[in-house]
């Protein structure tokens, strides 16, 4: 371990507009566990409307637009849907203001927070699985985007036709040019830090809502408002038959917030309080999703009379517009969306993800890199519409979300009672208090491999079953994520009853992050800037058992 500084401070992110991350480090972190993008911040910042941003930011895409239209065209009557979207929306609300709380209280990422149950090692376990899921959805998302610039240019620039005929890797030469376009676009905006970052979803989010009201507006014109449904299915269920479908449909809303929401604590961190981040939460998830749907069934509605066909995709509703200011507006703004979305979702968690794996090595910015080369190298194009191949991949590390929220869930409210000790998050002292069994938790570890083995179970085989015509139970992988998230936090509080290893430190204050400070400001605030030795975090003398063994 040594006290000289982890980084250059030409490659060091300035996180939420703070030179050198923003990280609170001090001389005795371990640099193999600390860089300043993943020490606990000096200064919290973000007001509940950046939260708010935030949250616009993952809700306005081509996936949300489509996935929101789609809950309308499931047979329910018109306040069943939104009864399902509330309620899959509130409990949204609900788990990300829980997994908010460790982070903005201690002022780390999502990863680093997860030491305290999985241990300083264990905490790669749900880093590189969350970092793994981005890195596929990053080439996704990039090229949904490229397929909105690809309409811009096949208007303005008649010659790009001719690039479609030449491809490469399965994309045509025009698919590349637009694909590299964002690529870069996505790469300076990320290389330009948190600050950055959080002034681009700050416009974005209201930028894109202004077109898609005046999309909504123009196309009710057309159609005329009496010839408007907030239904969009050619058939009915009866009540009976519409249940199961409702608690279906509010399982979508949560699998669809699924990925953000785990990692959410990456953003929560930079809240000024608790409180601001709750309250952004709040504007952000169900009055934002609801507003959100609301514009997206109207619009998709009036593509009916207007077009002759039902048109739940955002970017070929303003292809059928057909004029040139609508398609260069529309198509923009969705590639403004998309790129939001990709932010926030899929860029920002494994620069976290695979900096913690490293500190030393990788620093936020590599981190987030690997996560945009990787994708390239996916070559998202060639499977994206095979949904056999996102079912059986995708599927199996999607699978494992519930089970991780689960186990942080279970691992800091009930069994850390939310009491953390910040520094020993960053010691690899084999008495510190999160070194547990060689820097694991075998708690955390059996509850993942015995939680995540029945949930991968349940969301891959259903399908497989009913494409070798067996039987269809397809229907119980819509609630995987929940299945999982129950048998994480349930089976991780029976092997800690059974073996207690979490610390609570009772009676310690010093150093002690309880749930009750509004965050980790006022902490770094109250300290000297720097230390001049090294101080190895001890065990709390009450601690559970460690395994001291290295």
């Amino acid at each position: 371990m040594t006290s000289t500084p982890l980084t250059g401070p030409h490659d060091l992110v300035e996180a939420a507009g703070h030179p050198h991350g923003g990280g609170n480090m001090k001389p005795h972190y371990d640099d193999r566990l600390a860089n300043e993008d993943l020490a606990p911040l000096r200064k919290q910042k973000w007001s509940s409307y950046n939260i708010f941003a935030f949250w616009m930011s993952d809700v306005h895409s081509v996936g949300g637009y489509v996935t929101a239209g789609s809950l309308f065209a499931l047979g329910l009557q018109s306040w069943q849907v939104f009864v399902a979207l509330i309620a899959g929306i509130v409990i949204v609300q609900v788990f990300a203001n829980m997994v908010a709380k460790p982070s903005q209280k201690t002022g780390v990422p999502y990863p680093v927070i997860n030491r305290v149950v999985f241990g300083i090692r264990g905490a790669n376990i749900p880093a590189i699985i969350r970092g793994l899921i981005a890195i596929a959805w990053y080439g996704v998302q990039t090229f949904l985007a490229a397929e909105s610039l690809n309409i811009i240019f096949l208007k303005f620039v008649p010659g790009s036709a001719a690039l479609l005929d030449v491809s490469f890797a399965g994309l045509s030469a025009l698919g590349w040019i637009s694909y590299a376009i964002l690529w870069v676009a996505q790469f300076l905006l990320f290389w330009n830090g948190m600050e950055v970052i959080r002034r681009f979803i700050d416009w974005a989010g209201p930028a894109v809502y202004v077109v898609m009201i005046v999309l909504a507006i123009y196309l009710v014109s057309q159609a005329g408002i009496q010839n408007i449904s907030f239904t969009l299915s050619t058939t009915q269920l009866d009540f009976w038959a519409s249940i199961p479908v409702m608690f279906a449909a509010i399982a979508l809303v949560v699998s669809y917030f699924s990925g953000p929401m785990l990692n959410f604590g990456d953003f929560a961190r930079y809240g000024k309080s608790f409180a601001a981040v709750k309250k952004g939460n709040f504007w952000g998830l169900p009055i934002n999703f609801m507003f959100f749907s609301l514009l997206t069934v109207i619009t998709a509605s009036a593509t009916v009379p207007v077009f002759g066909a039902l048109i739940t995709d955002p970017i070929k509703t303003v292809e059928q517009i057909d004029t040139p200011f609508a398609i260069l507006l529309g198509g923009l703004t969705f590639v403004t969306a998309t790129v939001g979305i990709n932010i926030v979702a899929n860029f920002i968690s494994p620069a976290f993800d695979f900096s913690n794996v490293a500190p030393k090595k990788i620093s936020w910015r590599a981190g987030g890199m690997i996560a945009a080369v990787g994708s390239t190298f996916l070559m998202p194009w060639n499977w994206y519409s095979n949904s056999d191949a996102i079912h059986y991949s995708l599927g199996v590390l999607g699978a494992l979300i519930g089970p991780l929220f689960g186990i942080l869930i279970a691992g800091y409210y009930i069994a850390a009672r939310q009491r953390v000790k910040v520094d020993a998050m960053f010691t690899m002292d084999a008495k510190g208090p999160y070194w547990y069994r060689n820097g694991f938790n075998p708690n955390a570890v059996k509850a993942v491999i015995t939680a995540g083995v029945p949930t991968v179970a349940i969301a891959i085989f259903p399908k497989l079953f009913a494409d070798l015509g067996l039987f269809n139970i397809s229907a119980i992988s819509d609630y995987s994520w929940f299945i999982g998230c129950g048998l994480g936090y349930v089976l991780f509080l029976l092997f800690e009853r059974l073996d207690p290893r979490v610390p609570t430190f009772d009676g310690e204050t010093e150093g002690i992050s309880d749930g009750t400070v509004d965050g980790a400001a006022a902490t770094a605030a109250s300290e000297p800037a720097a230390i001049s030795a090294e101080v190895p975090v001890q065990a709390s003398p009450n601690a559970p058992r460690t395994d001291a063994t290295a």
